[in-house]
């Protein structure tokens, strides 16, 4: 059962979502940099010699744990959206990791990383590619 707000009848869920996405990600990239910088001291300096791998985990890191406590990253929450699930509810740590899994992949593939944004422009709930597979999407938080 679909419990999402119905894009024709609850636009106001839907509005803007796509621009504030943007935002969102913007901010959670300034964050995973800012995390990665420090942690580059505590792998003895090393991480330089690895830098993407460094960004990479941390980023998979701070997206699931933030997602699975409040179904939002910083960058979302500040950008007054949230993640849902099929049934309305927020992801647990299951979701959060799964979802995170296909934005990694998607980055990684960048035809996938295209076809995401064509979706979360056209579709009427604004879903990338890993929402539509995983049943999610992307609202404006309820006040």
């Amino acid at each position: 059962m679909n419990a999402l707000p119905d894009p024709d009848y609850q636009a106001e869920f839907y509005a803007s979502v796509a621009f504030k996405r943007l935002i969102a990600w913007g901010l959670d990239s300034i964050v995973i940099v800012a995390l990665s910088l420090l942690a580059i001291p505590l792998t003895g300096f090393i991480g330089l010699f690895i830098w993407p791998l460094l960004y990479l985990v941390i980023g998979f890191v701070y997206r699931t744990v933030t997602i699975a406590n409040g179904s939002a990253t910083w960058g979302m929450r500040f950008a007054g959206l949230e993640l849902r699930n099929l049934s309305g509810q927020r992801l647990d740590t299951a979701q959060a990791t799964l979802h995170t899994a296909g934005y990694t992949l998607s980055l990684a593939v960048p035809v996938l990383q295209v076809i995401s944004i064509i979706m979360m422009l056209t579709t009427a709930r604004g879903q990338g590619l890993s929402d539509a597979l995983l049943g999610t999407a992307m609202l404006n938080r309820r006040a």
